[in-house]
């Protein structure tokens, strides 16, 4: 990039690129180097905006995490429509379809962007601690309407098919799983409170 030619949003646009670095090489191919030039930027511009490359990732995952909670408004007002597995679904499909499973492969594999992420956020892992409320918040909506059994665990529930979609999704260079078979699991994880609340 010539010198004296302003970047437009440059942390949007260095964000973007370390995340298709990700998707397609996977979170040991993530280099400040390798953000840079799928940016198409000089090497420099990333060190001028952030300490350094951890403090990089950080805000990638922090920046990733507000993306996270900007949905779980509109996944509550779902509540109440379409069917809840299918709504799950749909949440899992988007979820995991996305950059979150090469985020947590990224934060499990560099101890230094884990621990700073520690400091603010002690518990959990990132961008899966935030699914798991935002799914929880919306089952608690369900059971309120009286669509699932009132007694349900929306904590456990939320876990449980945060793991299982993490499970399907897991494999970033295989293929991804259809959106049936997604349904199929969601289904199976909330039949019990879905059944109990028919009896």
């Amino acid at each position: 990039m010539p010198t004296g030619v302003a970047i437009r949003d440059v942390r949007a646009q260095l964000f973007d690129a370390a995340e298709r670095v990700l998707l397609r090489d996977g979170p040991n191919a993530l280099t400040s180097r390798a953000v840079t030039t799928e940016a198409g930027v000089a090497k420099g511009v990333l060190h001028r905006h952030f300490a350094d490359f951890d403090a990089f990732l950080a805000e990638l995952v922090l920046d990733r995490v507000a993306r996270v909670e900007a949905r779980a408004p509109a996944l509550r007002s779902s509540a109440g429509h379409g069917t809840v597995a299918g709504n799950l679904s749909g949440v899992l499909i988007d979820l995991f379809g996305s950059v979150a499973v090469a985020i947590v492969g990224l934060i499990i594999s560099r101890d230094e962007l884990r621990a700073r992420l520690r400091r603010d956020r002690p518990r959990g892992v990132p961008v899966l601690a935030e699914a798991t409320a935002m799914l929880a918040a919306y089952l608690a909506e369900e059971r309120a309407m009286g669509r699932i059994a009132a007694d349900a665990d929306v904590d456990s529930l939320a876990l449980s098919l945060i793991g299982a979609g993490h499970l399907l999704f897991a494999d970033r260079t295989g293929e991804q799983p259809q959106p049936e078979a997604v349904e199929k699991v969601v289904t199976t994880v909330i039949a019990d409170v879905v059944q109990r609340r028919l009896l």
